[in-house]
């Protein structure tokens, strides 16, 4: 049976809104592992994601301190069906991005990463995959906020989908 995947970065909670949307906690019910590449903010959002998915490999990020940053790696790499998966918050530049990845990362066969707020999704000369979720919660310049479901199934990543978020209503008063 296909591992469900659910991929958010950046979430910078409650900064950036007090909570992830009602889409998102629908996702993480559904996924059988949580990817999340850092900028969390706040340790509520870990301790809730902790409780409610089945599996968790995440990172901390380049906003996050303290307990954030003594519970969660720098780095963290896990197998999924046989599917080696690396993940970080940060990988540099655009440029040369590909080229870093293959080096610095020769053993996994997916690297997530985040802080870009920009969704990415390419292959490397070497056959890394990235994936970049952008942001379920801070679109910035981007015209959405987004995250990534994927499917993983005897050993290999299956069908990567962007999810495109609708725009927020700030409440009236």
């Amino acid at each position: 049976m296909p591992t469900r995947l659910l991929i958010i970065a950046d979430t910078h909670l409650p900064l950036r809104a007090k909570a992830l949307p009602e889409e998102v906690w629908a996702a993480v019910e559904e996924a059988d592992v949580v990817v999340h590449a850092g900028d969390w903010v706040d340790v509520a959002l870990l301790d809730e994601l902790e409780a409610r998915s089945a599996r968790l490999v995440a990172v901390h990020g380049n906003n996050d301190h303290g307990v954030l940053r003594e519970r969660l790696p720098l780095v963290a790499e896990a197998e999924v069906e046989g599917l080696r998966l690396g993940v970080v918050h940060e990988t540099g530049a655009k440029q040369g991005r590909e080229q870093r990845c293959d080096a610095a990362y020769p053993h996994l066969d997916v690297l997530v990463f985040g802080h870009s707020h920009i969704p990415w999704d390419t292959t490397t000369p070497g056959g890394l995959r990235l994936l970049n979720p952008g942001s379920p919660t801070d679109r910035r310049r981007q015209p959405h906020c987004t995250y990534l479901t994927a499917v993983v199934d005897d050993g290999g990543l299956g069908e990567v989908t962007l999810h495109r978020l609708p725009p927020r209503v700030p409440p009236r008063g």
